[in-house]
């Protein structure tokens, strides 16, 4: 196992490198079980024992509201239960789910499509650091790689080798998600999919792989039950929507996974829109309220 400096192409952060061979104790043990397993393996960050219960969450780098809520929600819901959120740190889907994870306080894993030590896309920089203090950035091509396209397809076998299962929330029915989700096939892994609106181009993908018999992914419970993972459940306590009283109370009541512009809120919660929106900044502001582009919410904590 050695060290090296990364000095990749474009942007880019110097930083010690490990290299794990399958010589390695370090190596992970699940990508030991696929065929081709990367050797050296690149890593930024620290591989743990516990990164043996880890789920994939994959999707749409153009991915909905609706997508980006429920990617981000299952990545918090399954790191407060101890689950190691994998993901590949790119647009869309992808990122929303490391920073559920990261959100939820837990371990997330970013595989790269180019060397550890490129950032890209280069507005992750921010997310990349998080993730390498959170859990690790990991790839099979050496530092200073550049982003090629060819690389993407080939890094996905990775995401999924390192999991029980793969989580596919958004995707057309020619995409990365459906790659990973062929490799987990191969390599033995659960499938599971999160079903959207029958109009959408981006839930071809997860609704074709319901066709062919992925698990449906309606709760983080449906997850965990089909891994085994039953006993695992989010840390309990007092539920920070049970102080809300008045307007706030009203909001939150009508907001859900579903992203809703506060004019539709106020319609339903028969308020005027400057209501809406002040009672909005407040659930924000205490965690219970998370906007998306073009001025949609969701509520941010899901109880039940």
């Amino acid at each position: 196992m050695g060290s090296k400096a990364g000095l990749g192409r474009g942007p880019r952060a110097e930083v010690a490198i490990r290299e794990l061979t399958l010589a390695d104790t370090a190596y992970p043990a699940a990508l030991r079980t696929i065929p081709d397993p990367p050797s050296p393996l690149y890593v930024r960050g620290a591989l743990r024992d516990e990164d043996r219960t880890a789920v994939a969450i994959v999707g749409s780098r153009r991915a909905s509201a609706y997508g980006l809520a429920v990617a981000e929600w299952l990545g918090r819901e399954l790191a407060s239960c101890g689950v190691t959120v994998v993901s590949g740190l790119a647009r869309g889907i992808d990122a929303a789910a490391h920073r559920g994870a990261l959100q939820g306080g837990g371990r997330t894993i970013a595989v790269m499509g180019c060397g550890v030590d490129v950032i890209y896309p280069p507005e992750h920089r921010r997310l990349m650091a998080e993730i390498i203090e959170a859990g690790a950035v990991v790839s099979e091509f050496p530092p200073g790689t550049p982003p090629l396209r060819h690389q993407f397809p080939r890094r996905n076998r990775l995401i999924s080798g390192l999991t029980l299962g793969v989580v596919v929330v958004e995707g057309r029915e020619q995409s990365g998600a459906v790659i990973t989700a062929d490799h987990a096939l191969d390599q033995g892994r659960e499938v599971f999919a999160v079903p959207g609106g029958i109009f959408d181009e981006t839930s071809r993908a997860p609704h074709r792989l319901l066709q062919q018999g992925a698990r449906l992914v309606a709760r983080v419970e449906d997850i965990l039950e089909e891994l085994g993972l039953a006993a695992l459940r989010p840390p309990t306590g007092a539920a920070p929507a049970a102080a809300l009283a008045g307007i706030e109370a009203a909001v939150y009541a009508q907001l859900s996974l579903r992203p809703q512009h506060p004019d539709a809120l106020a319609l339903r919660c028969r308020l005027s829109v400057a209501e809406v929106n002040r009672a909005l900044s407040v659930l924000e502001v205490r965690g219970l309220a998370r906007a998306f582009p073009g001025q949609r919410y969701v509520r941010a904590t899901v109880e039940g």
